[in-house]
């Protein structure tokens, strides 16, 4: 019975890829690289590898180290450089490592922090479920359903990036599409491939409801980024998405699978129902602060979001308060709800020591500097993680 558990989990997965693709940006381009941005004639990027690699020599001389930070690691231009060049040699190593950065793989952490979560919690919840489970038989099944969850991840992050790729050369470019690591062409065959081998997996080995669930995801992840929906360009469409996938719907969908993978019965967990509403609202000051750091290539982009319209100090200032007071909502549910239904240690002094990282983080922030937002957004997802932590103890 507890077989079905992780791929189920791993099929459910899908769903909460489509806000990875805009969840991290690089932490540290440095203020300078933003002013060469700047210097680019009506940001007229020319869909050759040239300008980027201009671009990223730029970079170079005008930063002061030749290693810069970013999420997947150091953005080093020099690297870059070198790898599009073994890259045009005919090095497979290069290319498989291009493919390895287009699929940008710590995009699914926080959905699968959330899956072990969601699942933990769910088995601790159902007395009996560890004991009884056939993990020669669950897990080859939960291989299939990660292969499917990254084949989604990759289709979804990959078909952003190809209809990006001006704007990534702006605000992301160490992006291999953006780089000129990976050629169009070579991008749409891993895109086509992984879009049709994920949903075939899903299709064949997951109950048809999870296929659903996985197509909603797949879809959702298509006109986030494809003309003529597009639906990044609209801030309140591209919230409500992310707040209603990662927020809600990944967190129930995930706790019932499971629940029903087992055979037990569902019914509303006080943990569940709280992790849902805490994470809905995370998820909709994600969805507003995920712009902070692609400011200057949405402007240029003609791409409306609230950081445009509004401005990052007091977005960032509104986005602190808001996920302060979701604090304050967690302790005070630990507090006041009936004795015995958290433990208050985790619920009520976890979230209390949470909030103190989050006021402490926002004191660091200087809004004129690029690199700080970066830094500042970072944390913002480093919290975000350490609240599923958090799930399986309360």
């Amino acid at each position: 019975m507890i077989s079905r558990t992780i791929v189920s989990t791993a099929a459910l997965l899908s769903i909460a890829v489509v806000p990875s693709v805009v969840s991290l940006s690089s932490v540290g381009l440095s203020q300078r690289t933003t002013r060469s941005h700047r210097l680019t004639p009506n940001f007229g990027i020319s869909a050759k590898p040239f300008p980027i690699r201009q671009h990223i020599s730029s970079t170079r001389s005008s930063s002061s180290s030749t290693s810069l930070s970013s999420v997947e690691g150091d953005f080093d231009p020099n690297a870059i450089q070198n790898s599009i060049a073994d890259i045009e040699s005919g090095s497979l190593r290069a290319k498989l490592r291009a493919l390895y950065k287009f699929t940008r793989p710590h995009t699914i952490r926080g959905t699968i922090l959330a899956s072990i979560a969601g699942t933990t919690r769910a088995l601790i919840d159902t007395p009996g479920a560890i004991a009884n489970a056939n993990w020669g038989h669950m897990l080859p099944h939960a291989a299939i359903g990660m292969v499917a969850l990254l084949l989604g991840n990759a289709f979804i992050v990959g078909i952003n990036q190809i209809f990006d790729k001006d704007i990534d050369v702006l605000n992301k470019p160490f992006l291999p599409v953006a780089s000129g690591e990976m050629s169009e062409k070579a991008a749409w065959w891993a895109v086509g491939l992984s879009g049709i081998i994920g949903p075939a997996l899903v299709f064949k080995f997951f109950p048809i409801l999870l296929f659903k669930l996985y197509m909603v995801g797949w879809t959702l992840g298509a006109i986030y980024s494809v003309p003529p929906l597009r639906t990044k360009r609209n801030p309140i469409a591209a919230g409500l998405t992310i707040a209603t996938v990662r927020g809600f719907l990944l967190n129930f969908g995930v706790y019932y699978a499971v629940k029903d993978s087992i055979g037990a019965s569902f019914s509303w967990s006080p943990k569940v129902a709280f992790i849902a509403r805490f994470m809905t609202m995370f998820a909709s000051v994600i969805a507003i602060t995920k712009d902070l750091p692609d400011i200057e290539g949405d402007k240029a982009y003609n791409i409306s979001t609230l950081a445009t319209k509004v401005g990052v100090p007091k977005i960032a200032k509104g986005a602190t308060l808001c996920l302060f007071l979701n604090y304050v909502h967690a302790i005070a549910t630990g507090a006041l709800t009936k004795a015995g239904t958290f433990n208050l240690i985790p619920m009520v002094g976890g979230h209390a020591v949470l909030a103190t990282i989050l006021l402490a983080r926002f004191r660091q922030l200087e809004p004129e500097k690029l690199s700080s937002i970066k830094t500042y957004y970072k944390h913002i997802w480093d919290l975000f993680y350490l609240e599923y932590v958090l799930y399986t103890l309360i």
